[in-house]
């Protein structure tokens, strides 16, 4: 096998993806389910790295990969501290950050410990993360909320929407960092990001609580009737966090999470339907607009991208709303694992430099 080799580790809830690239060449591919019972064995999500790390060695072994020919190693960035963009060498104050989970527990903690822990073994190699959900680049005015006891922070989609502008960058004979672009993604969460000359200085916080509604959350809610639930009795603090996050937007108007069957019944005639799926991309269009005031109306391009944007009455829906505020181009799905390969090959090749986690 050829040498210099990269591989992707993305861990699930439920499964892990790894992939091997060969420069930008992608030559394996895997997702590796993992069942209820195997992972229930596990006391928390970062006692199932060193199980996670056997099976993809494993699934390695069976293609047929030799390790020392695997020189970088980028696993997704989990809930560590906030950060600027960037690759970011897992070194040791990573690690312990992703280990006990600063921000949160959550499997994609695994994909930086586990890259190390491979890295070690394979003389000459390297661990990163890239760009993970917590990337805040906000500018001062976009973190003030109206009262002081609640700052807007930055979480969002910042691996696939920094690949996306970079992406069409390059298309343009750009540099992402000479561009204003408003990057939607649209998948199971929405956040749109405001991307002034290569750092996202607004975006809503797509996990819980902002921005438009989407398959699994609700997005912004009347703040007076919420408190209101809250206080009601009625609901368990955890039942309406789930309403928020996880069964909120489609699930709780037409009981499912698939865009696409949402766009089948609207075009079968489901007039319910249709209404929820064009209130999901009215919401996206007016969120779109907010951004590119953000950025003065000097917006180069506006990029659709995500599950969702395969469907065409949709993205057709939100584009008639934005196209006059700058050319609209749609990037449908996420390449997660081509991202962070990508990422890993840019320090690889000198074209950027890893940074420091500190």
């Amino acid at each position: 096998m050829p040498e210099n080799f990269i591989l992707s580790i993305n861990p699930g809830s439920t499964s892990t993806k790894i992939a091997v690239f060969r420069n930008t060449k992608e030559v394996f591919l895997k997702t590796i389910r993992h069942s209820t019972e195997q992972l229930d064995s596990f006391e928390n999500i970062t006692d199932q790295y060193a199980f996670r790390k056997q099976i993809i060695l494993e699934e390695l072994e069976s293609a047929s990969f030799e390790l020392e020919n695997i020189k970088v190693i980028v696993g997704r960035g989990g809930l560590v501290k906030p950060i600027p963009s960037g690759v970011y060498r897992v070194n040791e104050r990573l690690a312990e950050d992703l280990k006990i989970g600063i921000l949160g527990q959550h499997a994609s903690n695994l994909g930086g410990l586990i890259a190390r822990d491979i890295a070690d073994s394979i003389p000459g190699a390297e661990a990163y993360i890239a760009d993970p959900v917590v990337v805040d680049e906000l500018h001062d005015l976009a973190r003030i909320s109206g009262h002081p006891n609640f700052e807007r922070v930055s979480v969002f989609h910042a691996l696939n929407q920094k690949a996306i502008a970079r992406q069409y960058a390059k298309s343009v004979s750009a540099e992402y960092e000479d561009l204003n672009l408003v990057v939607a993604h649209l998948g199971g969460g929405i956040s749109v990001g405001a991307h002034y000359k290569g750092r996202v200085i607004d975006v809503n916080q797509a996990l819980d609580g902002e921005g438009p509604f989407s398959p699994e959350r609700s997005g912004t809610l009347p703040a007076g009737a919420l408190v209101n639930m809250c206080f009601s009795g009625a609901y368990a603090k955890e039942e309406i966090l789930r309403m928020i996050t996880g069964k909120g937007g489609l699930i709780a108007y037409l009981g499912t999470n698939d865009a696409y069957e949402v766009e089948q019944r609207a075009a079968g005639g489901d007039e319910k339907a249709r209404l929820i799926q064009e209130a999901m991309g009215y919401q996206v269009a007016k969120e779109i607009g907010a951004m590119s005031t953000v950025l003065k109306g000097n917006v180069n391009a506006i990029l659709l991208t995500g599950g969702i944007a395969y469907g065409k009455p949709f993205v057709d829906f939100v584009s008639e709303r934005i196209r006059h505020i700058a050319p609209v181009f749609i990037y449908p799905g996420e390449d997660e694992m081509r991202a962070l390969a990508m990422n890993g090959l840019m320090v690889f090749k000198g074209e950027t430099e890893a940074r420091e986690y500190e």
